[in-house]
């Protein structure tokens, strides 16, 4: 709780006209009993020694009057409850920078593009984090193919699709971000972009050159 403190004269208008009270002395009592408020209305406000510097004495001799006349002391707590509101302001521009900054990267451009090849259930859409089971064959933009999970012939029947959990980085972003809008049983060619696929090392391994857009055909069998 906010209190007002007894505040005693230190020097007679006298002694403050005379050079044995200092410029500084005078506004240095005056920024430590002052409320802000007066400070600020009698410029008062700042370092001592710019203060000091710029104020004319009889300037600080009529503020101090001014300040017993009007009892414009400094309350104990309103310094603590100032710095609160302060701080306060400080975090909410900070949440809301922090909000803006999140709302531009839900904001970005998706950076690849899908073409629908069969339409899925539209009812079993994945969420973050739930299992997907997906059937792929990926290309490069000449054709080459890199990776595939698709198995023809006698072997058909014992092959898997791959399992993972989507949206967590498992798989490349271009993966997670479509999987994420894709239904139960759809299929679609999706092309990536080099910024959602490999990107600028690319994947040596796995036949991916540095920078390559990615061609995908891919289903979605099933998810859990």
């Amino acid at each position: 709780m906010a209190t007002t403190r007894e505040i005693e004269r230190n020097w007679t208008k006298e002694q403050m006209e005379s050079d044995s009270v200092s410029k500084k002395e005078i506004a240095a009592f005056l920024q430590e009993h002052g409320k802000k408020s007066f400070l600020k209305a009698h410029k008062l406000q700042g370092q001592l020694k710019n203060v000091t510097k710029t104020a004319k004495k009889d300037h600080l001799i009529e503020s101090y009057e001014e300040l017993f006349a009007t009892k414009a002391f400094k309350v104990e707590g309103e310094e603590e409850e100032d710095d609160v509101q302060t701080v306060t302001k400080a975090t909410e521009k900070m949440t809301v920078s922090g909000d803006a900054k999140k709302a531009e990267e839900k904001a970005e451009p998706p950076k690849y593009h899908m073409k629908v090849l069969k339409k899925g259930d539209k009812i079993n859409i994945p969420r973050k984090g739930d299992t997907v089971a997906v059937w792929y064959t990926g290309k490069l933009q000449d054709g080459t193919v890199f990776d595939s999970n698709v198995v023809t012939g006698r072997k058909a029947k014992s092959a898997q699709p791959l399992r993972f959990k989507v949206g967590l980085g498992k798989v490349i972003r271009g993966w997670d971000e479509a999987l994420l809008t894709m239904s139960s049983g759809e299929k679609v060619e999706l092309t990536i972009e080099p910024e959602w696929a490999y990107g600028r090392k690319g994947n040596p391994d796995g036949g991916v050159p540095p920078n390559a857009t990615l061609i995908f055909e891919m289903e979605l069998a099933n998810m859990m």
